[in-house]
């Protein structure tokens, strides 16, 4: 099952973003350079509020230390490449998600040891937060901008084939987000019983309360629902392949 998952994963998310990219087309991310306001309130938002969001929920919640490293390695992370994914199924602004994605990824090389430092002098004690580089790089390369450059590519050269399988190819998308959620829980039903009291709580009002504050931040700088969604999905969504990067491979700590 585990290897399944683990084939299954990148491929529905290089197939998501490919069609993402079906769907786009420059002239989408030219119009993005009038939008300067929303797209520097995606990026910077989440580094000023989602740190001290994780660190009173640690204060609320008091989950053990494994815990409670992981929601703030979470917190410090860039934004995760399945916030295209619910921005696209919810027809919002996808290209904005991209941009988003892309560049707080690019960023992160300098974010993530700036969000570190802050949270080590909140905290009072040493997190040694670093970017495993060649984790970011893959990512932006084979996970966002071939498939979507892909999609894109169609899109140009066959217009007609594009517009004909859009639909098709949104709704196996969200098909697909279901089957995987159901099969990682079929994984280790055991372990996601045992989740329930604990972190389950803890990372849904994270991530509820993320969200939350994008929407809310949003309201500020944009009148356009279809930003505000998307806002409120880049905000809720942290790389966790990063977090998982830092944590095992720097760490040293599987847990």
């Amino acid at each position: 099952m585990q290897t399944f998952i683990d084939i299954s994963v990148p491929a529905i998310t290089f197939i998501t973003l490919a069609a993402i990219g079906m769907d786009l087309t420059t002239d989408d991310f030219v119009r993005l350079r009038r939008r300067r306001i929303v797209v520097l309130t995606g990026l910077i938002g989440p580094l000023l509020l989602l740190p001290p969001i994780a660190i009173g929920l640690l204060w609320v919640f008091r989950p053990p230390l494994e815990v409670a490293t992981g929601l703030l390695l979470v917190a410090a992370c860039p934004i995760g490449g399945i916030s295209n994914t619910y921005s696209y199924l919810a027809r919002a602004s996808t290209a904005l998600s991209v941009t988003l994605t892309g560049t707080s990824c690019l960023l992160a090389v300098v974010t993530i040891p700036v969000v570190g430092h802050a949270l080590e002098l909140a905290l009072a004690r040493p997190l040694n937060l670093t970017v495993p580089i060649p984790v970011l790089l893959v990512q932006l390369l084979l996970m966002l901008a071939l498939p979507v450059g892909l999609g894109m590519w169609v899109r140009r050269r066959r217009t007609e084939l594009a517009v004909r399988y859009r639909a098709s190819v949104q709704r196996s998308a969200f098909v697909g987000v279901g089957i995987l959620l159901a099969l990682v829980i079929l994984d280790d039903p055991q372990a996601f019983a045992s989740g329930l009291s604990t972190t389950i709580p803890l990372a849904a009002v994270f991530v509820t309360c993320s969200a939350a504050v994008g929407w809310m931040t949003a309201t500020l700088v944009t009148g356009d629902r279809r930003e505000r969604f998307t806002l409120a999905a880049e905000f809720g969504t942290r790389n966790l392949g990063v977090a998982i990067a830092i944590a095992v491979t720097l760490f040293g700590r599987v847990e």
